[in-house]
């Protein structure tokens, strides 16, 4: 039996050491959630006295079918425009044929200039627009800024699929006859699917933890999304530690599910349904 290369014990020990760091947040925050509030302030790395009261609370003071409610709807309908305004985009700049390349270029420096523009800079004139438009205290409010914000981060990671796609696969369907809307419906988007199921993930995963223009534009309570389940027990004098780590838990569980149920499609052939021959 070989012993294992000392290359690759070393990738290895890398590889545990990283997911050890990227999951200790999470578990930190799981066990201070079954602390008391005064003791997380007091004596953090205790764990001597674990209770539920936390998650009680949480259950009880926050409406979180309803604000699971509303952040699914506001998910599904802005990451499904985006992704959809996104691969079209795309398609259109790996396979379209432009006059002129310069304009093939600046189209997409123009989709992609949304990735340098933070967010709160974004917040006050988007919160005018809505007030202009009469959109503000609705779910538009927030589907308008979630789809334009999803844009420019989707038109990075299409495209980079889309070229390494046989272009022989079109050209076969284009000769039996399809057209446009039936060779990108029919042959490009199942080849696709690993590609989108990655859009999706990471764009789900933004709209349940966007705050910032959640907490701006957003007027009714009834509205109210998971992101801004922390900070109800924030209040003008005093934090309730325990259960904002409690509800920072139960906010992470979707996204953990959601994480599990696309990871097949990630990780996917890139050419499914593909006819060798």
């Amino acid at each position: 039996m070989k012993r294992p290369r000392r290359g690759t014990v070393i990738a290895s020990i890398v590889a545990y050491l990283i997911t050890f760091l990227i999951l200790f947040p999470v578990l930190w925050i799981t066990l201070l959630s079954f602390q008391e509030s005064s003791q997380i302030s007091t004596q953090p790395f205790s764990f001597d006295t674990l209770t539920f009261e936390n998650y009680i609370t949480t259950f009880t003071t926050l409406p979180l079918l309803r604000m699971y409610a509303n952040t699914l709807l506001l998910a599904v309908v802005s990451v499904t425009i985006g992704a959809v305004i996104s691969f079209m985009a795309s398609y259109a700049l790996v396979r379209m044929v432009f006059r002129r390349h310069r304009l093939r270029s600046a189209w997409r420096l123009y989709l992609l200039a949304g990735l340098a523009v933070p967010v709160y800079i974004l917040l006050f004139p988007i919160y005018r627009i809505d007030l202009l438009l009469g959109l503000y205290g609705s779910y538009a409010a927030l589907i308008v800024p979630y789809v334009a914000v999803s844009i420019p981060f989707n038109t990075l990671l299409f495209p980079g699929f889309l070229r390494e796609l046989p272009i022989e696969l079109e050209e076969s369907a284009i000769i039996d006859g399809a057209g446009l809307w039936r060779l990108v419906t029919g042959v490009i988007v199942p080849l696709s699917r690993p590609a989108i199921a990655t859009v999706l993930i990471f764009n789900v995963v933004y709209v349940f933890n966007e705050f910032p223009f959640a907490s701006i534009l957003i007027n009714n309570p009834a509205m109210t999304t998971v992101s801004l389940a922390v900070s109800q027990f924030q209040g003008q004098y005093t934090v309730n530690y325990g259960g904002m780590m409690a509800a920072a838990t139960i906010v992470l569980i979707p996204q953990l599910v959601i994480y599990a149920v696309f990871q097949r499609q990630v990780m996917a052939g890139m050419t499914i349904g593909a006819v060798k021959g």
